[in-house]
């Protein structure tokens, strides 16, 4: 019965806490709204999701945050750096592609997501089989280090909380 009205009551609890975020003050008005998108966006949006994403170590999912904040904090920092300090004409600007392992939609999107927050690159494509994303970095230097680097800290995590 409660899966009918909450056909994903994470994703319920995630679109409630978000709305109350951008609204910048917490209020009743804005809790009443949040639980009503919550409640609704997942029920409306549930025929397009045939199931609910399996998310197998629950408790990395806070680790992960706090890297990605991690390092969109130092990203600034050095994206700052880059556009103070450094003439356009000295910055190595590159598309590279990142051959994933994980083939959970949800994962590839939370990554593609996660490299476009972080400053200084962006998601730009995934290939059509879903195996690859293409990514523009603003300053790459080696782009096997930074692939490697993208698939040590993001994909491997996400790969142990998707399954």
């Amino acid at each position: 019965m409660l899966r009918r009205y909450l056909p994903h009551p994470v994703l319920s609890l995630v679109l409630a806490a978000v709305w109350i975020l951008l609204n910048n003050e917490f209020t009743i008005g804005a809790l009443a709204l949040g639980v009503i998108l919550g409640v609704l966006v997942p029920l409306f949006t549930s025929k397009f999701w045939p199931e609910s994403p399996r998310i197998r170590r629950p408790l990395l999912i806070a680790e992960y945050c706090l890297l990605v904040l991690w390092d969109i904090v130092a990203a600034n920092i050095q994206v700052a750096y880059l556009i103070v300090f450094r003439r356009s004409a000295s910055l190595r600007p590159h598309f590279f592609t990142v051959p994933l392992d994980i083939r959970s939609p949800e994962a590839i999107a939370v990554l593609a997501g996660t490299i476009t927050m972080t400053p200084g690159t962006v998601s730009s494509d995934l290939s059509a089989d879903g195996r690859s994303l293409l990514v523009h970095g603003l300053d790459v230097e080696n782009q096997e280090e930074v692939v490697a680097a993208i698939k040590r800290r993001y994909e491997s995590r996400l790969k142990e909380i998707f399954g």
